[in-house]
């Protein structure tokens, strides 16, 4: 599952109980953000019993099914009532204890799915009220100091030393759940009015949202609604790049085994700019930056059910052109083929998108959040264009695209967000004709 992970959501059962399993078959799937899992059987045998049901959310290391191996009866098994009855009783009982501690962690667990709540908390925030045992309920009526009233990291640390008291004996926090509830409660009923207003008639068809379908939309207006979004666009002159490309491709693919597409070239720019404007690799908690070490960029990639998921690139700078390269097409690949790992898609710093890819020839992406940055790469196209020679201008045709990037204006100034596109810019038109790769 990898060692960020925690828990996971039982998305589908892949066999019955009484089917026979044989070793590494897939029993049941798994889903943690974006990333289906499915988990193989470690033995052959036969299903007896299943301890979750679909939508369970289960945490790493519980017990999900029951297999009978060896040909073992499957049948329900008698008590004994010899002499060893009190050994068995002891047995039962704790069978017992440990059905009731699974059911008290089940429920540990669900009281402890922040994703139920509308409210927006910072990873580091979520982090710190998981190992402290705080519930959904309590971490929502904590009243914020940060902007919009969220919770920030030092709201939770003084709540906690303060002995998470359940009673807001000075009437603020009360208040201020109530009010919450109250918005809450407005919202829902605003939604529900929309929803009801919404008519429908005789070939319409009603198409409900998938699970990944409702993540990435929270998510979408979850991040509108936190950051200042504001872009910059500049036009980008990748005739040199488009023709090295060209010319170098064959024989890269041959060598290496792998195509070279821009999308690694475009990487090894962003990279590049990151390391120059470090202010521009941070990750927002609450009021706190967070000035990221690592530069992980993301990279959006299309899944075959036509959502998005961004697989991340760790430690991108420290990558040449050919490790770039095999690295974005290993996670394109296995993106599509829906065989990304938990890991693979968290601890990015800044996100790259290409909407040229749909022929888009910009647009205005929505930032990943906690992170402040996002650049959307446009269509590459041939255009007339004016070229400045010493002989003077003239018209030529050229290879040119955009570069949209979106920042969090809170902490991301216009200077900055500009400089850093226009250093991405500056990197991809002075590309190297003759450089070898």
């Amino acid at each position: 599952m990898g060692e960020s992970v925690a828990e996971a959501t039982l998305t589908t059962w892949l066999k019955e109980v009484g089917d026979t399993i044989e070793m590494d078959e897939a029993i049941f799937e798994i889903a943690t953000d974006k990333v289906d899992s499915e988990v193989p059987s470690e033995v052959d045998g036969v299903l007896i019993e299943k301890l979750f049901s679909v939508d369970d959310v289960i945490k790493v290391g519980q017990t999900v099914a029951i297999i009978e191996v060896n040909g073992a009866d499957v049948s329900t098994p008698a008590v004994d009532t010899s002499s060893d009855s009190e050994e068995v009783s002891e047995e039962t009982v704790a069978e017992l204890e440990n059905t009731i501690v699974a059911a008290q962690e089940t429920a540990t667990a669900s009281a402890m799915d922040y994703s139920r709540t509308e409210k927006f908390y910072s990873p580091l925030v979520k982090n710190i009220a998981k190992k402290e045992g705080i519930s959904v309920a309590e971490l929502d009526a904590i009243a914020g100091s940060g902007s919009e009233g969220r919770v920030t990291k030092n709201d939770l640390l003084e709540y906690i030393a303060q002995g998470k008291p359940n009673k807001a004996a000075e009437g603020g926090v009360a208040a201020q759940k109530v009010e919450d509830r109250s918005v809450q409660k407005l919202a829902a009923a605003t939604e529900n009015t929309m929803a009801a207003k919404q008519p429908t008639a005789v070939g319409d068809e009603v198409v409900p949202l998938s699970r990944m379908g409702k993540l990435i939309a929270h998510h979408m207006t979850a991040s509108l609604a936190t950051s200042a979004h504001v872009q910059s666009f500049i036009e980008v002159d990748v005739t040199n790049l488009v023709n090295w490309r060209n010319k170098t491709k064959v024989a890269f693919e041959k060598r290496e085994g792998e195509k070279l597409t821009f999308t690694p070239i475009f990487l090894e720019a962003v990279a590049m700019a990151l390391k120059k404007y470090p202010m521009m690799n941070i990750i927002m908690d609450g009021d706190t930056i967070i000035k990221k070490k690592n530069i992980n960029i993301g990279m959006a990639a299309a899944l075959p059910d036509g959502n998005l998921i961004v697989p991340v690139i760790k430690n991108a700078d420290q990558l040449n052109l050919v490790g770039m390269a095999k690295a974005v097409n290993d996670l394109a690949n296995r993106a599509r083929n829906n065989a990304l790992k938990p890991d693979e898609i968290k601890e990015g710093t800044y996100t790259v998108t290409n909407v040229g890819t749909f022929g888009s020839v910009f647009g205005t992406p929505i930032i990943n959040q906690p992170q402040v940055g996002i650049l959307a790469l446009g269509a590459i196209r041939k255009i007339p264009s004016v070229v400045e020679t010493k002989e003077g201008d003239f018209i030529a045709i050229r290879s040119k695209m955009y570069l949209s990037h979106s920042y969090d204006h809170r902490v991301v100034n216009g200077a900055l967000g500009g400089m850093f596109v226009k250093t991405v810019a500056d990197y991809l038109e002075a590309w190297d004709v003759n450089r070898e790769v």
